[in-house]
């Protein structure tokens, strides 16, 4: 299958080079030509499957044309090698927990699946050094960086904002050494993004530097987060409420959700998405206006969605034809403050002993403000609460114990090159790596 440019001007690429490349010369983001439409028996039995053979499945209809069958099946095997299990939370309310993996964010599974793909297109056309260049507000640094953690011929640089991701997210990705690089960069998660996207537009630079990125911009990163709305909905079918299904999704920079979009375009029947977003609500007010204006970001306790200019919204409007219409129709839009968070945080727990973390109050909230009674609603627990130990534990009143794993990565040193936010800083330390 060949991959466009969101912005239509760069020529279509291969699988492979989409994946190298990460963003297209011409700024777009990459699509593929053509979304598969999965066989109606697929869907009819879904229940009788479990996680990895539907994650087969829906891995074949995006790249079964690019890899062998084999080499993809493991891929996949060694992407999941942990549960995604549903849990009913509230009447008609589920909840699908992403947090289960290596670093204990959903972004596990797109950035496990990205590093072995990689790793195989690299291996495959003989090529050393690569470099894999990623922002970060939150869980896509350290899900990438352990994701990558001692791959040969690949290196990792996070950037992220200091002072603004928790301290157990930081702990996650600059304590790791090896072949993960952290730069801590005077600014937001905005200003690390830019970064990023200046670095890909240098073609010099990439050239020197083999540079690919590993946020929700590449598509072997958000397309494979398609794989838990599936399994999600087949836990529904195995509880007998696969009727009238809506997804609530925690929206920062939107590859979650345009993820799910492509699951209701190969097939899944979704009736609708919420998206639900902190204080930084320019998908909101889009949805709300149809008029689309980034901002600057602003600081919330739902670091990870701290996004102004979200990057998935040219994906979003390029899978909808720009058809404001046909977006409402099928996403519509939450914004919730620090307090209201809180406050959901602090009601759930109170009313059903389930702990959520800010993001996943987000959905969950949407959800119980805009689900109809005839519907069946899973929303997205994107992270482990004790990720946001601090936070959570003020509004509970209570101690969270860290699992094991997650404690360990608070005992190491901090390994971290602090630069402020501008590209002629962050080119050059780069070129020291080359």
């Amino acid at each position: 299958m060949k991959y466009y440019s969101t912005n239509h001007v760069a020529p279509v690429v291969t699988l492979q080079q989409a994946v190298i490349k990460g963003l297209a010369p011409d700024k777009g983001l990459y699509m593929p030509e053509s979304i598969n439409l999965l066989p109606k028996y697929f869907i009819d039995n879904i229940g009788e499957m479990n996680l990895t053979d539907i994650a087969k499945t829906v891995a074949h209809a995006f790249f079964g044309e690019d890899i062998p069958k084999e080499a993809l099946n493991a891929i996949v095997m060694e992407t999941l090698n942990f549960d995604i299990p549903l849990k009913k939370v509230d009447e008609g309310i589920y909840v699908l927990e992403l947090f289960h993996g290596p670093t204990f964010a959903f972004k596990d599974v797109g950035a496990r699946f990205m590093a072995r793909l990689l790793s195989y297109f690299v291996k495959k056309q003989n090529q050393e050094n690569v470099k894999v260049l990623v922002a970060t507000s939150g869980d896509t640094g350290s899900a990438v960086a352990n994701g990558f953690l001692g791959v040969d011929g690949i290196q990792v640089i996070v950037l992220y904002p200091s002072g603004k991701v928790s301290n157990i997210q930081e702990a996650q990705f600059t304590t790791l050494g090896q072949n993960i690089v952290a730069l801590e960069i005077d600014g937001t998660f905005d200003d690390c993004q830019r970064l990023v996207k200046s670095m890909f537009l240098n073609k010099k630079l990439n050239e020197q530097m083999n540079l690919t990125s590993a946020n929700s911009i590449n598509v072997a990163r958000f397309l494979p987060q398609s794989f838990y709305y599936f399994f999600g909905y087949a836990q529904l079918v195995n509880l007998g409420f696969a009727n009238n299904v809506v997804f609530s999704v925690p929206s920062g920079n939107l590859g979650n959700l345009t993820a799910g979009l492509f699951a209701k375009k190969m097939g899944l029947p979704i009736s609708r998405f919420f998206a639900a977003n902190n204080k930084n609500d320019t998908f909101f007010n889009y949805l709300k206006t149809g008029d689309y204006q980034p901002k600057p970001s602003v600081q919330t306790i739902a670091n990870a969605m701290d996004v102004g200019a979200p990057s998935n919204f040219d994906r979003i409007i390029d899978l909808y034809k720009a058809s404001y219409q046909s977006v409402k129709k099928d996403i519509i839009g939450f914004t919730y403050t620090d307090d209201e968070i809180k406050q959901t945080i602090l009601d759930v727990y109170n009313k059903s002993g389930y702990l959520l973390d800010p993001h996943g109050a987000c959905a969950y909230q949407a959800l119980k403000d805009g689900k109809e009674s005839d519907e069946n609603g899973i929303f997205l627990a994107t992270a482990h609460p004790a990720k946001f130990k601090e936070i959570v534990e003020g509004i509970i009143d209570k101690e969270i114990i860290l699992p094991e794993k997650l404690e360990s990565f608070t005992k190491k040193n901090k390994l971290s090159v602090k630069l402020p936010a501008d590209s002629e800083s962050v080119k050059n330390y780069l070129l020291q790596l080359s």
